[in-house]
């Protein structure tokens, strides 16, 4: 790879690792979980409209296209925000993100019998033994609901990730508009049905809070993987998606300068052994 191109990748994984400090302010600054989970999707939907090409779905993609726009869209959002919501630390969500790789890895072996090496079945093991050490963390043990929300995100990014294998015959900017959509609209229900008085809480929202609502749509959602996809162009996936086990470094590295979090050395351990062992389980064909 390139210079350029890896100052790119690395780029595109801030981002990805910025998620949670940023997502973390939003919510600080009393917008609910899932509303902000729904206002991100309204913006990415926003975005997309100008280039969005209505088309005909074929019979074969309308349950991927609607599992896809479900898990992503919706699940992978509002557990993600539910998570950041209900922890004070950021450390250990943002680590145990990463299993979502592990179980797409998983769920593309059971629904697309991809079929999985001794190999990538030690390192798997071994991420999840990772997650498993975080839990002996004394304050990930007074989080719980917190460490549990993430795995729940982490397994919809991974099946969602199977729905897309599906749909890899459609325009990208097409699903991504009817998952944006959908999310937006599922979410806003949500957000009325739990969190109430939902009209108001918007009006209320501060300058502050509707950047970070901004920044997760249009720069992590949209920017970021759009130049993901421009690197897939010149490279191969196996080559570009282990840069991904990188993003909990830039999250905890910005986690630390915005909160003043510095992560246990339990926490610290379990992270090396989850990131190294998704990296190398990204790496093997």
């Amino acid at each position: 790879m390139s210079a350029k191109h890896t100052l790119l990748i690395l780029f595109v994984v801030f981002l990805l690792g910025s998620a949670y400090p940023t997502g973390k302010l939003g919510l600080n600054d009393t917008i609910p979980p899932i509303l902000f989970g729904a206002l991100r999707m309204s913006v990415v939907f926003i975005c997309l409209i100008p280039f969005f090409k209505f088309q005909k779905v074929e019979k074969k993609f309308i349950i991927p296209l609607i599992g896809f726009s479900i898990c992503f869209g919706v699940a992978v959002n509002m557990f993600l925000y539910l998570s950041i919501n209900a922890s004070s630390i950021l450390a250990p969500i943002t680590i145990g993100a990463q299993l979502s790789i592990p179980f797409g890895i998983i769920l593309s072996s059971i629904f697309l019998n991809e079929k999985i090496s001794y190999k990538k079945w030690l390192l798997i093991t071994t991420s999840f033994f990772g997650i498993v050490l975080l839990a002996f963390d004394p304050k990930v043990v007074e989080e719980l609901i917190g460490s549990l929300l993430i795995c729940g995100m982490a397994f919809f990014y991974g099946l969602s990730q199977v729905f897309s294998r599906y749909l890899k015959d459609l325009d990208v900017k097409f699903t991504n508009t009817i998952m944006s959509l959908t999310g937006f609209i599922i979410l806003i229900i949500l957000s009325s049905l739990f969190e109430g008085n939902t009209l108001q809480t918007i009006k209320n929202i501060s300058l502050e809070s509707w950047l970070t609502v901004l920044y997760a749509g249009a720069i992590i959602s949209l920017l970021g993987h759009l130049m993901m996809f421009y690197l897939y162009k010149f490279y191969p996936v196996d080559m570009v998606l282990p840069f991904y086990a990188l993003f909990p470094i830039f999250g905890l590295i910005l986690t630390y300068f915005i909160f003043g979090e510095i992560p246990s050395l339990i926490t610290v351990t379990g992270g090396i052994i989850v990131i190294t062992s998704v990296f190398f389980a990204q790496k093997i064909r």
